[in-house]
């Protein structure tokens, strides 16, 4: 199996432990400041993207002095470093994708790198994406019925609308269950649910939800 990971440049202290995902067959990608913060960690992207206009003279010459694929572009453009790093990953067709650093500091940022998750699903794509943080593990999901883990680090699981409506969705094994209930854009009905068993379901018919996954 295939895996990218990519780093972006968010707070440093909101990441999680990276060790934890040096794996083999782990492909590690920058974007922009991302790239020194993992070369600082001792891990050497494969490639980076940016207009590199968050680091120094001197921060550059040692990503350019350990990076050998860069993808350099200027500020003035139509995607963000980010969706560019996240398109070339979802072209390499990875079984999985993990976006870390994209949460935290400047809000426009993170919700813009929320909304990216979108393009692939509406795609049919059947990558699955998460962006991770030290507190939250969030993804998108499209209609179907989904099996769900219980896990003691991040207990609180929120189910958000992305789409006007979420129809249909019914949980169960959860602390607060739910039967086909429809759920509109800006209800805060499936907020900080919680698995009461190891594994538990949700299923919906229509609509795309913003699954997220945290701890205090």
């Amino acid at each position: 199996m295939v895996h990218i990971n990519i780093l972006a440049g968010g707070p440093v202290e909101l990441l999680p432990n990276l060790n934890e995902y040096k794996q083999e067959n782990e492909v590690w990608v920058g974007v922009d400041r991302g790239v020194f913060t993992l070369i600082n960690m001792n891990i050497t992207p494969q490639i980076a993207f940016g207009d590199f206009d968050s680091v120094t003279k001197q921060e550059l010459m040692i990503i350019e002095e350990n990076v050998e694929n860069m993808k350099i572009y200027k500020p003035e453009k139509n995607e963000t470093d980010m969706e560019l790093a996240l398109n070339w990953a979802i072209e390499q067709r990875p079984d999985l994708i993990r976006v870390f650093g994209a949460s935290g500091g400047r809000l426009d940022h993170f919700l813009a790198n929320v909304q990216l998750l979108v393009k692939p699903l509406m795609e049919d794509n059947n990558v699955k994406i998460f962006l991770i943080d030290k507190q939250n593990i969030i993804s998108l999901k499209g209609p179907g019925s989904y099996k769900i883990k219980m896990r003691s680090d991040k207990k609180y699981i929120s189910f958000v609308p992305l789409t006007l409506s979420v129809k249909g969705l019914t949980l169960e094994g959860f602390k607060y269950p739910l039967k086909n209930r429809h759920i509109s854009i800006g209800s805060t009905l499936c907020i900080s649910n919680e698995l009461v068993s190891d594994n538990g379901t949700f299923s919906f018919s229509e609509g795309i939800l913003l699954v997220i996954r945290s701890n205090d």
